[in-house]
């Protein structure tokens, strides 16, 4: 038996909630490089285009287009056959997705879930937090 939901919300508050969601997964990219090339060179000291590409699961090419477009957007500097590296921009990028990975990690853990469906659940859901519900998580002592 299925329910059905006693009223639906207005067409434009969830017009806006699904313009939310697609703005996020367009983000979702960029941050997920950018964090990884920080995590690179932090390991390494250097991020190379084939590390990238094994580490995200996607081949060569993609990788190379990715990473053509954050250099275009200032995220990152790279010259052919040779390391990436992020600009300030990029840096302060990693930085924030960093911080926001760790706030909702830490909140999955305090909550029970177990530290590797945590860090799996963190990996999705930090994209498409909001900055109030991020506030209250960092805040949460449960």
């Amino acid at each position: 038996m299925t329910t059905k939901p006693s009223q639906l919300v207005d067409a434009q508050t969830q017009a806006k909630w699904f313009a939310r969601v697609r703005e996020a997964r367009q983000t979702e990219t960029k941050e997920d490089y950018v964090e990884l090339i920080a995590d690179l060179i932090a390991a390494n000291n250097e991020a190379r285009l084939s590390d990238l590409a094994a580490r995200l699961g996607v081949s060569h090419p993609t990788a190379n287009k990715v990473i053509a477009r954050l250099q275009d957007d200032g995220y990152v500097t790279s010259e052919p056959y040779r390391s990436i590296f992020l600009t300030e921009k990029g840096a302060q990028l990693a930085q924030q997705c960093k911080q926001r990975h760790q706030i909702v990690l830490d909140f999955l853990i305090r909550l029970g879930v177990p530290p590797e469906t945590a860090e799996f659940d963190a990996e999705g859901i930090e994209h498409h937090i909001s900055a109030e519900t991020l506030g209250i998580m960092k805040h949460f002592k449960g």
